[in-house]
């Protein structure tokens, strides 16, 4: 069974949500937490966007958020010791540059990701019980009855797969596919076929948000941050035209609470409290761009 990207739709608000680890889920709850501080009706708007796309970690922020469980309480559970993630030891640097290597040179797309999913078949991973890590994350386990997309990658042909309520595909194995780093996390087995993360194709997926009127990004990296691969944000946002498009990046304090290994559980508080001052600070210009 494929899952295609699937056709635009009209819709009026969409909500995009990116990649960047355990730190990035617990920063993008922690951001909407602090437009919520600034500006409680805009937060509403956000949280019942018409379209949320999710990316890896931000698969995991749009199952939760659409979930029905109150933010305040998604929000401090990141705040908490205690949690059910599991802890890797992983040089990031080298992995994203080994990466780049992998897709230097690709024909396309679709041979970039043909690459990238021989090094995610090919490499070790972590512990195999990373399923149930992920259905820890997830406050409800059925697909929230809204539009959600969560792209992820198939490793053998190297297009993108799009994970929607219509899929019969479970949301926790969504999720973990979307989820599923090269060479830390397996890739997930889905209909006879195997997926890697949807990083791999964009760590934002913006371009998946096409046919909405307003679109607010979640990034949580430095807007000058060097891309590795795929395309720009900016060629994915002028996709979404004639959209009004606001984005929210990290900033420095952000990075910082991230430290060296994003998938560490350990960056979970200081990055949402990190997340949670950067929205509050962008609320106000996040308000005026999408009216």
């Amino acid at each position: 069974m494929t899952h295609p990207v699937p056709t635009p739709v009209p819709a009026g608000t969409a909500l995009v949500l990116a990649g960047g680890g355990v730190a990035g889920i617990a920063w993008e709850l922690g951001v909407l937490r602090g437009i919520a501080d600034a500006d409680p009706a805009l937060a509403g708007r956000l949280l019942a966007a018409d379209l949320v796309v999710g990316t890896s970690a931000g698969s995991s922020v749009a199952a939760q958020i659409t979930s029905g469980v109150d933010l305040d309480e998604l929000y401090e559970a990141q705040l908490r010791r205690e949690t059910a993630e599991i802890e890797v030891d992983v040089d990031l640097l080298a992995l994203f540059a080994e990466m780049g290597e992998v897709m230097a040179g690709a024909a396309d797309a679709a041979d970039a990701g043909r690459r990238m999913g021989a090094l995610a078949l090919a490499a070790p991973t972590v512990d195999p019980a990373r399923r149930a890590a992920i259905a820890a994350r997830l406050p409800v386990p059925d697909w929230p009855d809204r539009r959600v997309l969560l792209p992820a990658v198939d490793t053998g042909s190297g297009e993108v797969a799009v994970f929607t309520r219509d899929s019969g595909v479970a949301l926790v194995d969504a999720v973990a596919a979307s989820c599923a780093v090269p060479g830390v996390w397996p890739p997930v087995a889905i209909g006879g076929r195997r997926y890697m993360d949807g990083g791999t194709r964009s760590m934002t997926n913006a371009d998946l948000a096409a046919g909405a009127e307003r679109v607010l990004v979640v990034v949580p990296a430095l807007a000058d941050a060097p891309q590795l691969w795929g395309r720009s944000l900016a060629d994915e946002i002028a996709d979404l035209a004639p959209a009004a498009v606001a984005v929210v990046h990290a900033d420095q304090a952000s990075v910082e609470a991230f430290g060296s290994n994003a998938l560490s559980p350990a960056t979970r508080a200081a990055a949402a409290r990190a997340g949670r001052a950067v929205g509050a600070a962008a609320a106000a210009r996040v308000a005026a761009t999408l009216g």
